[in-house]
């Protein structure tokens, strides 16, 4: 008796089967940190309102869902600045247009598509519609250089502290792939993460792995805000505030940066009204100063 010993060759595979492989990685989360940052000014998108295909339409948790859409240029990357936004917009029949700001999760090392996380709501009018969207359905996307660009990498800081809520994790993430894809980059970075529970944790596998591949320039901390039922779980309870800032944050007199996102109620009770100017709340009165405190 012979035995044939069979080399597997990725490119002897059956074509379906590559195409599925392809297909899952295009569909997926980018993984490792990837510093891909341009000037603003570069985005396909312009103030003019463009359709564009949805491409891939996939679950990543029990509400919230990972959208791919093609670029207008499909030989091209995206070109969004760092943590800048997107403006989405669907039309109704009767009543005013649907708009709402969205930051990819995607960085610019992707060619001819874009990624949104989006959480979707019950009874949220763009989460709803993009839920139930075929792939092959037009979406339209435009973007203001004015007003959807925000703070831009490099941060010149040594340390920034994010601040966050539920899907406040996604201009976060832009600034994570740059400060950690960056050789050179020695900035340190706090992230308090806060959610309702375990399973409305946005990306936590990916944060962190990130943490663990990076131990000294990435802390991460979760807090749960309705955790008293879960035995599982062992973190922090409650809400960001300003004693769990204390504890994991560098002090105002040192050289960090705060970022803030997330719903309204956090941003009240850490730094005040997303678009006053003034600060106000936790991080006022532990002495951080406006221009440390940057608002998404």
């Amino acid at each position: 008796f012979f035995s044939l010993l069979v080399h597997s060759n990725p490119m002897s595979e059956p074509a379906s089967k590559r195409a599925k492989t392809e297909a899952k990685a295009e569909e997926a989360l980018e993984q490792e940190p990837t510093a891909a940052c341009v000037p603003s000014g570069q985005c396909q998108f312009t103030e003019t309102w463009t359709h564009v295909k949805l491409l891939h339409h996939t679950s990543q948790s029990h509400d919230t869902i990972l959208l791919t859409f093609a670029c207008p240029d499909e030989g091209k990357a995206l070109g969004l600045s760092t943590c800048a936004c997107l403006l989405a917009r669907f039309q109704v029949e009767c009543g005013d247009d649907v708009v709402r700001p969205y930051t990819p999760v995607s960085t610019n090392a992707r060619v001819g598509s874009f990624q949104l996380l989006v959480k979707v709501y019950e009874g949220g009018k763009m989460s709803q519609h993009m839920k139930h969207m075929s792939i092959g359905d037009t979406l339209e996307f435009c973007h203001n250089r004015a007003k959807n660009v925000k703070m831009q990498y490099p941060f010149h800081y040594d340390h920034v502290a994010m601040l966050v809520g539920g899907t406040g994790i996604t201009p976060m993430l832009q600034a994570l792939h740059a400060i950690l894809g960056t050789e050179d980059d020695t900035t340190q970075v706090t992230l308090l993460f806060g959610n309702k529970t375990q399973e409305d944790i946005l990306c936590q596998d990916l944060l962190d792995r990130w943490a663990a591949a990076f131990p000294d320039r990435l802390n991460v901390v979760h807090v749960l805000s309705q955790a008293d039922g879960d035995p599982t779980w062992t973190g922090p309870k409650g809400h960001i505030d300003a004693a769990l800032i204390t504890k994991h944050v560098p002090a105002s007199t040192e050289d960090v940066l705060v970022m803030v996102c997330g719903p309204p109620p956090m941003y009240d009770a850490l730094c005040g009204e997303r678009m006053d100017p003034d600060l106000s709340g936790a991080l006022s009165d532990l002495g951080y100063g406006e221009d440390q405190v940057y608002k998404f």
